[in-house]
């Protein structure tokens, strides 16, 4: 019943704060399995900078971490 709860209350909080195209394609690579190295090399950005995008990423999606991100996207077709 508590995860119920927990999805509605971060559907709600995805559609106040839709991620960002960047946003979004980071998510991508988080459920395609990267790590934020792998991810930083692919986007030719600092892992520092992956590590802003996720941490905004579960912010938005009101998640505590990447793997419940990566649920939340597949089971609500984010990506």
């Amino acid at each position: 019943m508590q995860s119920a709860v927990s999805l509605s209350t971060s559907s709600v909080n995805a559609a106040i704060s839709p991620l960002s195209s960047r946003e979004a394609e980071v998510l991508r690579l988080i459920v395609e399995g990267n790590t934020n190295i792998q991810i930083a090399a692919h986007l030719y950005v600092s892992p520092n900078t992956v590590k802003t995008h996720v941490r905004s990423i579960l912010n938005k999606l009101g998640v505590g971490d990447r793997v419940q991100a990566a649920v939340f996207a597949l089971r609500n077709n984010l990506v």
